[in-house]
């Protein structure tokens, strides 16, 4: 599903303005480490496994319906791998966001790859070492997966000789 129902209404009343958009990002890797990337039928690229969250969704529960609708296959997120900002996105018909999202590493419990709905092309299993053109920040989350830290990554600008008010 490209747009939900409640940014369709949303976008009713404020038009193309910049809306901040929860999100997610579901990263399955294989046995071999390799991770699963879909190519998006809106543009033909490469990009992570994701999407908005809904009202009311709890964001694991956002992964585990996102992964299904693109993918087919069934997951348990097994832990958060950071909170990433993206880059401004301004869309063809000229609605602009900018998505925060937080990205979770997934293990397959069941279903089968093939896509559920008209999102993804197509479904593939790319080694580290072999990407496709990705966005930075799709390429960054995986990177950061990959190192398994035993803390979530997340940016920020405050140094340890800041404090707080």
């Amino acid at each position: 599903m490209p747009i939900s129902n409640y940014l369709k209404s949303l976008r009713q009343k404020i038009g193309t303005d910049l809306v901040l958009i929860p999100g997610v990002t579901a990263l399955i890797f294989n046995p071999e480490n390799h991770v699963l990337l879909h190519r998006a039928a809106t543009d033909g690229r490469w990009y992570t496994i994701g999407g908005a969250i809904d009202p009311g969704e709890e964001p694991a529960d956002a992964a585990v319906r996102e992964v299904f609708e693109e993918t087919g296959l069934r997951v348990r997120p097994v832990r958060i791998v950071g909170v990433y900002t993206d880059p401004l996105v301004t869309y063809p018909n000229g609605d602009r966001v900018c998505y925060v999202s937080t990205c979770f590493q997934c293990e397959i419990i069941g279903g089968s790859l093939t896509p559920q709905d008209d999102e993804s092309l197509e479904l593939r299993y790319f080694p580290p070492s072999a990407l496709p053109e990705l966005p930075a920040t799709h390429r960054h989350r995986i990177l950061q997966a990959l190192q398994n830290q035993d803390r979530a990554y997340f940016a920020s600008n405050v140094t340890e000789n800041e404090t707080q008010p």
